[in-house]
């Protein structure tokens, strides 16, 4: 058999595995078959015993491997289709475990890794073979009590949020999310007094809290979310409007995205005020060198200072 059959054969034992796992059609593509057969290190000619349990990331792990031994290769933005479309929906359904080796990690580390479940390799190495369809059904069986315990813990681990509305919400762990939630409750408190929350974006839902309405109403061109800061507020008294980016691993609020957000509200009545918001000092030096000049700059572990970038006047619009 050539190099090519084997590879379509195992891609398609995979898609089976998939199946009888009982994940839906849309996860039993192609690309999600590579994706666990990466995930099990196993190329085209290994047996299915040869499986394995070891940590792996997006690019250099998954994509790499299926370049490698399939010949399959993947444009690099391809990356968050791997994460979004497949490798979500593996951790929901118990398949694969989410950065295992660093449980902590932010859902947007670079760190970023996934690993194959105990339940899910033993019905990988069980393919063809006499137990295969038991340890099936044993893994359906035991993944509602898994996952209920799995989704407590990570819970557990994420970042409260208690909006004006009494609305609680929970943000993805790490210190992005902290820092933002520093923003609404410490920032606002201080400088935005008596602001309104419009949006609050999340590294792993995007958007929390959208008053699509409001943005409607103030005649601001939103065409994609993802354009938007990390947070909006909206100080009516004074009609200022807040945009503000969080910084714990991307870019402040530079030049360039002060020209994209001015193209967003340029249609609106309101003075626009930028903020770049950081943890501490340390992560605000590596980015000062990229700080739009007439911009304001907060660091949560002193929240009663503002630093100014200009020194003609105190926080306003410009």
């Amino acid at each position: 058999m050539t190099k090519k059959a084997m590879a379509l054969n195992k891609i398609k034992d995979a898609q089976s595995i998939l199946q009888k796992l009982g994940l839906p059609k849309s996860q039993q593509n192609e690309m999600a078959a590579l994706t666990l057969l990466a995930l099990a290190h196993l190329r085209p000619a290994d047996p299915w015993t040869a499986a394995k349990k070891d940590s792996t990331t997006v690019s250099k792990g998954i994509m790499s491997f299926v370049d490698k031994y399939y010949g399959r290769k993947y444009a690099p933005n391809t990356r968050e289709t791997f994460r979004r479309q497949i490798l979500h929906q593996f951790d929901q359904a118990g398949v694969i475990d989410y950065n295992p080796d660093l449980p902590d990690l932010p859902v947007n580390s670079p760190r970023a890794h996934y690993a194959l479940t105990k339940e899910a390799l033993e019905v990988i190495l069980s393919f063809k073979k006499t137990k295969f369809n038991t340890l099936v059904k044993k893994f359906g069986k035991n993944m509602s009590e898994r996952l209920s315990t799995y989704q407590t813990a990570r819970d557990l681990k994420r970042v409260p949020l208690t909006l004006v509305s009494g609305k609680k919400i929970l943000l993805s762990p790490g210190k992005h999310n902290e820092v933002a939630v520093a923003v609404i409750k410490e920032f606002s408190s201080r400088f935005a007094h008596g602001a309104e929350l419009l949006y609050l974006g999340d590294t792993e839902d995007k958007e929390v809290v959208f008053d699509a309405e409001r943005f409607k109403k103030m005649g601001a061109k939103i065409k994609d979310n993802g354009k938007l800061p990390d947070l909006v507020l909206l100080q009516t008294d004074k009609k200022w409007l807040y945009l503000i980016e969080v910084v714990t691993s991307h870019g402040p609020i530079s030049q360039k995205r002060v020209v994209e957000l001015k193209q967003i509200f340029d249609s609106t009545d309101l003075g626009l005020i930028f903020v770049s918001a950081f943890p501490d000092i340390s992560e605000f030096k590596k980015h000062a060198k990229d700080i739009a000049w007439d911009t304001e700059v907060w660091l949560s572990d002193t929240p009663d200072h503002l630093i100014h970038f200009n020194g003609d006047r105190f926080v306003g619009p410009r």
